[in-house]
């Protein structure tokens, strides 16, 4: 047996694998697929104050090595979460992370006192980094000042562990992980989507509704095991990593890197058990290696200059 587990300070979390946020429903969604409980986590859709429509169709279009998304945050609000989905969450024996989005400082805030009345949610991530809805989103991701002053006045207000969500789409992602510790968070996770577009050709028009939206899949995997490399060898808290991770080796690139876990989004949608074969695989390859515990192979290509 190997040690997988890591810790967002005193969070334990039973192993690295966590589901991504958008691409895994509530969890239930997955229940005839596999045991939710062998994860390390799921995070949720993304939830915000009030519900939302969300973008018109079409909204998602397949790329090469990836897909295109513009969604616009689809969901029920948080009324609706806490009455129909939260009892159904707090049936799992894996750590519940809710996805929080805002379109202004004071809805992250509201949201976020909602969510501490939640006993069985341990964690939230702030969305900070969406870049397919108009308003919030990357408008807080992108600029050091918004995303600075959001990330204060959800950690003033936060009594669970913060996670804080950075955007791709910026100029230098370090400073942004800077600004995420400064003000508190207790983990960086990393990436949102790359914002692309695609054009049908047969149809002449943009193939989503809004133009742009959001890169995912393997297409972004460069970039995103970039990012987290960088913002792991400067920040001290724990970074999560995610982007085109479709298989075990995709994951323990991204641990090597120093992300002391992963999220697995894109790949859940073209095999829904993904996230267990990732987790059965990474446990096989420290096997493999004669590796005990999996914290000796985080960031381990950092160590080994």
């Amino acid at each position: 047996m190997v040690k997988l587990g890591f810790s967002i300070g005193d969070l334990q979390f039973k192993n690295p694998v966590i589901t991504a946020s958008g691409t895994f429903g509530y969890g239930s969604e997955f229940d005839d697929f596999l045991d939710i409980s062998r994860l390390g986590g799921i995070v949720v859709k993304g939830t915000t104050l009030e519900p939302r429509e969300g973008h018109p169709y079409p909204r998602m279009a397949e790329t090469a090595s990836g897909m295109l998304n513009a969604v616009g945050l689809q969901n029920k609000g948080i009324d609706y979460f806490e009455k129909n989905i939260y009892p159904r969450l707090s049936e799992y024996t894996t750590n519940v992370i809710v996805n929080i989005n805002g379109s202004c400082i004071d809805d992250y805030v509201a949201l976020t006192e909602r969510i501490n009345r939640l006993e069985k949610i341990p964690a939230i991530e702030l969305n900070i980094s969406c870049p397919n809805v108009k308003m919030g989103g990357m408008v807080f991701g992108t600029n050091p000042v918004s995303a600075r002053e959001v990330t204060k006045a959800v950690r003033r207000v936060c009594l669970k562990k913060l996670i804080v969500k950075l955007s791709p789409n910026v100029t230098n992602i370090v400073d942004f992980a800077r600004i995420a510790e400064e003000e508190g968070a207790d983990s960086i996770s990393l990436i949102n989507t790359l914002l692309g577009m695609s054009v049908n050709v047969r149809s002449m028009k943009p193939s989503l509704s809004t133009i742009t939206g959001g890169l995912s899949g393997p297409a972004i995997k460069p970039v995103a095991l970039r990012m987290v490399w960088q913002v792991a060898n400067t920040v001290k808290i724990p970074v999560i990593g995610m982007g085109g991770i479709m298989n075990a080796d995709d994951a323990i690139e991204f641990i090597l890197a120093g992300a002391s876990a992963i999220q697995v989004g894109t790949a859940s949608f073209i095999d829904p058990l993904a996230s267990v074969k990732i987790l059965e695989g990474i446990e096989s390859y420290l096997v493999t290696k004669g590796f005990s515990d999996i914290r000796e192979i985080t960031g381990l290509i950092n160590r080994s200059k």
